[in-house]
């Protein structure tokens, strides 16, 4: 069955609300009609199921009445925030929509040194938009109950001072003292955890020295070279493994 997504807000009570280009997909593309089952989620960790109560065309509006709703269950696994260095082309596209698949609650986009896709302001709302677009249809493709946060393109130097809000940083790098990404989450079951993945021609040498903390692991990503695009989607999968989200 289709999921659709409505942000919170359009929740009342026992009733949904559906409006807009969301609304037109139901009732035009997948062509659902009054009395049809449907499954919605509101990016936040709910999941309700409910039957068309109302359809309106004309408006972009639709009326679901909810017969039951999921939440997540609670527990202890790991949060997991992903700073990716912005690559080239349209490559942001892919790790967002795998990210989302692979469990993280957060994306960070990042212009680091060595980055070469600077977008100005007005070229960065966009790809943010795009990208918190793909979030959304990657959670409602694959089950997801939230929809991860897509922050702003931020510099490099911004993340850094905030590295101590984590549990553990895992920075990723071609540097020679690294540890292994499985030594480096061996003894980690749960909290927050923050994945550096640096850009083509990795992280500058005063960017990783910056980054020392007591919380962070330089890691590598074993004997071969991963570009950007790939190291990303590799160490989610990882641990995706490991804590099972």
């Amino acid at each position: 069955m289709s999921r659709f997504f409505v942000p919170p807000e359009n929740i009342k009570r026992n009733e949904i609300i559906v409006k807009g280009a969301e609304a037109r997909h139901i009732a035009v593309v997948m062509r659902l009609e009054e009395s049809d089952k449907i499954v919605v989620f509101d990016g936040t960790g709910a999941e309700y199921t409910g039957f068309i109560k109302e359809v309106n065309k004309k408006a972009k509006k639709i009326i679901i009445e909810i017969v039951s709703t999921k939440r997540p269950l609670t527990g202890t696994l790991p949060e997991i925030v992903l700073a990716q260095a912005i690559p080239k082309k349209e490559k942001m596209d892919h790790i967002v929509e795998k990210a989302v698949e692979l469990g993280v609650s957060r994306i960070i986009p990042v212009i680091s040194k060595r980055t070469i896709v600077r977008p100005d302001k007005a070229s960065g709302r966009k790809k943010t938009e795009r990208w918190r677009r793909i979030a959304v249809a990657a959670a409602k493709q694959c089950g997801g109950l939230s929809v991860p946060k897509i922050d702003g393109i931020t510099e490099y130097y911004d993340i850094v001072h905030h590295l101590d809000e984590y549990d553990l940083v895992l920075f990723a790098c071609l540097n020679e003292d690294t540890i292994s990404l499985k030594k480096a989450i061996s003894s980690f079951s749960a909290g927050k955890i923050l994945v550096f993945i640096g850009p083509e021609g990795d992280f500058a040498p005063e960017e990783i020295l910056m980054a020392g903390r007591d919380n962070t692991r330089f890691v590598s990503l074993g004997r071969r070279v991963l570009k950007s695009d790939t190291a990303g989607v590799f160490v989610l999968s990882i641990l995706s493994y490991e804590f099972s989200l």
